[in-house]
């Protein structure tokens, strides 16, 4: 029995987020510190992440929050990215505080969490690239799925929508 192109594209736009998952997982990080909160969301959560970015776009007068939604909305499945601030150690000052235990005092963040999770970020598009799945990562759709409790305890984070259609909906960017 053939199977159509909806069914396809959501099965294989799934396997594909979950690889995505398992890249940033295994992505190197600074002294074996792993500090990322790595997940999946789809259909309901999905529309409250959109929901979310609009409202916050409204509030905080940033109409790129409202474009980046309707990226969202269109997309299949968004890998959510985030990581926790916690210092590993290092006391490289890189943070603007000379010692882990000075920023560990602060509201700061450890760099190395940072780069830790961009090293992840990068990890994760290449395999979106590899299977030539539309995607775009966004700092809004991350700093939204915060504010909504899909990344307990993180401090940073970026969302990436996957989508399979015949333009990627991602680059009309207004």
């Amino acid at each position: 029995m053939p199977r159509n192109y909806e069914n396809i594209k959501r099965s294989a736009l799934k396997s594909i987020a979950e690889k995505m998952c398992v890249s940033a997982r295994t992505a190197p990080k600074a002294k074996g510190v792993d500090n990322l909160v790595i997940t999946i969301i789809e259909k309901e959560n999905k529309r409250k992440l959109a929901l979310k970015m609009i409202s916050m776009g409204k509030k905080l007068s940033r109409p790129g929050f409202i474009r980046d939604a309707a990226g969202i909305k269109a997309s299949d499945i968004v890998v959510l990215i985030g990581t926790k601030s916690s210092p590993i150690g290092l006391n490289c000052g890189f943070c603007g505080y000379p010692t882990c235990l000075e920023l560990s005092k602060s509201k700061g963040m450890c760099s190395y969490n940072s780069l830790d999770l961009g090293i992840a970020l990068g990890s994760s598009v290449s395999i979106a690239s590899l299977f030539n799945a539309d995607n775009r990562m966004m700092y809004s759709a991350g700093k939204a799925a915060m504010a909504c409790g899909f990344l307990k305890g993180c401090v940073m984070a970026i969302g990436i929508p996957l989508s399979a259609s015949g333009k990627n909906p991602f680059f009309d960017r207004k």
